[in-house]
């Protein structure tokens, strides 16, 4: 995760909290710390960690991952907690998910309809602060800015052998 600046004196919220202890435990057992999120849902406060690793994690990764981290997250406001894969369709968001993406086959979906559509399929082309560019099937580029981008995902296709 990338550290964010804060001012001087300024209190963690429960997140970043839980962010800096989980991306240090990350580290230690060289796994990348993908994203935290607190969600209220109807068991309760859930905290979500979602960690990866390089060839994909197991569920023993994330067993020894959840170990070594809740002793050291007592003081956080949480009911659940779970330790999860962000999966195989994990949304590109850093410029690390578009390296690993460069060249695949997305799913762009923008906030508002633009030529009268709101999800794109193409390559991923080129990604920055500002765009985020597909090729379609006919070999033709289209670029989107950021800030009308939704989501981009990569597309898995499956085939009737994946199921044999």
């Amino acid at each position: 995760m990338a550290g964010k600046k804060r001012a001087q004196g300024a209190r963690l919220s429960a997140v970043e909290t839980v962010e800096e202890r989980a991306g240090a435990v990350a580290r230690e057992m060289s796994l990348e710390l993908v994203e935290v999120t607190l969600q209220k849902e109807s068991r309760g406060k859930c905290l979500c960690v979602y960690v990866d690793k390089e060839g994909g994690l197991s569920l023993d990764d994330c067993e020894r991952y959840h170990k070594r981290l809740q002793p050291m997250l007592e003081d956080v406001d949480y009911d659940i907690m779970e330790v999860s894969s962000p999966g195989m369709d994990r949304p590109v968001k850093t410029m690390r998910d578009f390296e690993r993406n460069r060249g695949a086959l997305v799913e762009v979906k923008l906030f508002a309809a633009l030529d009268g559509s709101k999800l794109y399929r193409g390559l991923l082309r080129d990604m920055n602060a500002d765009t985020v560019v597909i090729e379609d099937a006919q070999g033709r580029e289209a670029a989107f800015a950021r800030k009308g981008v939704a989501i981009v995902k990569p597309v898995i296709e499956l085939s009737d052998d994946d199921f044999s």
